[in-house]
């Protein structure tokens, strides 16, 4: 009877596991569909090299934090971490999120992405070290935001109001993913996760 239950166990992971990343090779063909009915999208080569980078690394470090910790609110945690951290990165590539993306100002988002990197490389994903990272972040990204506002860093392109609203929008990603993972770490420890 355990070893059914076991059996069962594995091919469910294995099934989600082609889910996810047959969407992550989905979400990568997208772009090259597109062009072929329409040419308001044009990618490079090093646009598809960038993207299946991004979108590789996340795959695999969401598929570690799966590893990490069977606790659901650590997964859910992680996910909205990734996800944000993913996002974030995208839109700033893509579009820029202060001005267009030639300003060098956006530049500085990469410390939030340095700060969540380098705590999960670190910690190992421990959802106490995650929590802090992820509440880091959003105060590092709350100063980007003033100190865009303040000196004007995305005008014309991109008015403060404009600046608040779509840092607002990550902000309020960072902090939720810092409430998912608190109760996380309380579930987690008799669990065995770090």
């Amino acid at each position: 009877m355990l070893e059914a239950c076991n059996n069962t166990a594995v091919s469910s992971s294995r099934a989600w596991r082609l889910i996810r990343w047959s969407l992550a090779v989905a979400l990568l063909l997208a772009p090259l569909v597109a062009m072929l009915f329409t040419d308001e999208v044009n990618w490079t080569l090093g646009d598809f090299v960038f993207a299946a980078v991004l979108i590789g690394a996340t795959g695999l470090a969401f598929e570690l934090a799966l590893r990490a910790c069977a606790s659901l609110m650590f997964r859910a945690a992680a996910a909205l971490t990734l996800g944000t951290t993913f996002l974030l990165i995208w839109v700033n590539a893509a579009v820029g999120i202060i001005g267009d993306s030639a300003n060098a100002a956006n530049l500085l988002y990469g410390l939030i992405v340095a700060i969540v990197v380098l705590t999960t490389i670190a910690s190992r994903f421990a959802p106490v070290a995650m929590s802090r990272a992820t509440a880091a972040a959003a105060v590092v990204q709350g100063m980007i935001t003033i100190a865009a506002v303040l000196t004007g860093w995305g005008e014309p392109a991109s008015s403060p109001v404009e600046l608040v609203a779509i840092n607002g929008f990550f902000i309020v990603l960072w902090l939720s993913a810092m409430l998912l993972f608190r109760p996380a770490a309380a579930e987690a420890a008799p669990g065995g996760c770090r």
